[in-house]
């Protein structure tokens, strides 16, 4: 595969956990990195990522076409990362993925920018129940309106050292007697490393051969949600019941924990994050994946344990944690 030289990158919303690791990645190919987003004072730290002047945040709000085209000028390539998990007083689903991507992609046109990545997510589809589904599917749809060879990128859910996922219900293993199994837990899942995200983002700025086409992201195994959670029970000691909560009461319950965004707190569970788990989160068959991006997946086992310690009793050096080992593998 050939790649591109390194110029200016531009990447928006790349101050978050997926972003933090797609900026270093990028820097460490020889990219000048613009990072933009709303509040560049809490993105300093990203300067230490490479080399003195190489890294700078900027001040972008993607819902305004003067801040967009301001970020992108003189930039090779774009990056779009900006994805709300939950909707909050003006911060919706509509105006940050959809209105934001497309005034992205119309600027990265409008200026001339070779490359521009979506990261969007598996399950994004326009038909979707769930609204930040059906939002992250009509953001693709913008894109491709606009630029047609927008490279389109998809992960499952991603983990890594400080994810949301796995720290979160392993947080919630250390007060609580019970893990909701929401659906039964049936739901499928292929974990992806951020590492693995990050470098396949990179691999989609510099190939030329990636232009216009679209890859799901999922690691070397498929997981159900029960078994993530009995492996999260495992690694962390914690003995504690899987309690079943059928759909339709995990989204009522959705409905009402995500009334705490109102205040600016991030809601426990949302209706939409359960509606999202009534389908399998997994690439689809046939997909373009990590593979097609010459990327060897790294799987959970492998990462999960450096950090999942901090949920221990006794931290990183307590005895032989959790149930015996066969009662967690992947489905």
């Amino acid at each position: 595969m050939s790649e591109s030289t390194p110029g200016l990158v531009t990447v928006f919303g790349g101050s978050g956990f997926v972003g933090t690791q797609a900026v270093r990645a990028l820097a460490r190919r020889g990219w000048r990195v613009r990072v933009a987003v709303r509040k560049p004072h809490l993105a300093q730290d990203l300067r230490i990522l490479g080399d003195v002047g190489q890294i700078q945040p900027v001040r972008c709000d993607i819902t305004r076409p003067a801040d967009v085209a301001a970020a992108l000028k003189g930039a090779d390539a774009a990056v779009n990362l900006v994805g709300l998990l939950f909707e909050a007083p003006g911060r919706g689903f509509d105006t940050a993925h959809i209105q934001g991507t497309r005034n992205i992609a119309e600027a990265c046109a409008a200026a001339g920018v070779g490359r521009f990545v979506q990261v969007s997510a598996i399950g994004a589809d326009a038909g979707s129940e769930a609204d930040y589904g059906r939002s992250k599917g009509e953001a693709e749809a913008a894109a491709r309106a606009v630029k047609p060879d927008t490279v389109v990128l998809r992960p499952s859910i991603v983990f890594g050292d400080g994810d949301g996922f796995l720290n979160r219900f392993a947080s919630m293993a250390t007060t609580a007697p019970a893990l909701p199994l929401i659906g039964g837990g049936k739901t499928k899942f292929q974990p992806v490393w951020v590492g693995d995200v990050a470098e396949a983002i990179a691999r989609a700025v510099v190939l030329p051969e990636a232009a216009g086409r679209t890859f799901e992201l999922g690691g070397p195994q498929v997981w159900s949600f029960r078994d993530i959670l009995k492996y999260i029970l495992h690694e962390t000691g914690r003995a504690r019941l899987l309690a079943p909560l059928p759909v339709f009461v995990a989204a009522s319950l959705g409905r009402v924990l995500q009334m705490s965004s109102l205040v600016g707190i991030a809601p426990v569970l949302t209706r939409d994050q359960v509606l999202m788990l009534k389908v399998d989160n997994v690439v689809s068959p046939g997909a373009e994946g990590l593979a097609a991006l010459g990327i060897e997946p790294t799987g959970l086992e492998a990462i999960a344990p450096s950090y999942l310690w901090r949920y221990r009793r006794g931290g990183q050096f307590a005895a032989n944690p959790g149930a015996p080992k066969d009662e967690a593998h992947p489905a």
